[in-house]
């Protein structure tokens, strides 16, 4: 598994779709990390690889997402991003959590346990 970049119509089809409600209703099979980045931006920069490693690490049981602020604002402004990175967990029941700026990548994995279940 890699990070699989998303576009504003698969967010809505594979996370949230926040067009067709205001409650959150996650849509995945999987609980998820939505990755929101940019180019410009450093930090995300070096964040891609330890994001890279926790997909792989966790194939087949979580999926990791990236939305490019730049090129997908929509999703962004949907989600009230004023930072990046910034990461949203979103877990299989309940709602999502987020986390903002560069998190070394133990932090990632104790979210990961913690809020999206997965060991």
């Amino acid at each position: 598994m890699v990070v699989s970049p998303l576009t504003a119509e698969e967010f809505r089809d594979k996370v949230f779709d926040y067009n067709a409600s205001s409650e959150w209703n996650f849509k995945g099979s999987l609980p998820c990390i939505v990755d929101f980045s940019a180019s410009w931006c450093g930090p995300c920069q070096r964040l891609a690889p330890l994001l890279d490693d926790i997909a792989q690490e966790y194939d087949g049981k979580i999926n990791v997402y990236k939305i490019d602020i730049d090129q997908e604002s929509e999703v962004a402004e949907q989600f009230g991003i004023q930072s990046v990175p910034t990461l949203i967990f979103c877990p299989m029941e309940g709602k999502p959590r987020s986390s903002v700026g560069l998190l070394p990548k133990q932090a990632i994995v104790k979210t990961i346990n913690e809020v999206l279940g997965v060991q």
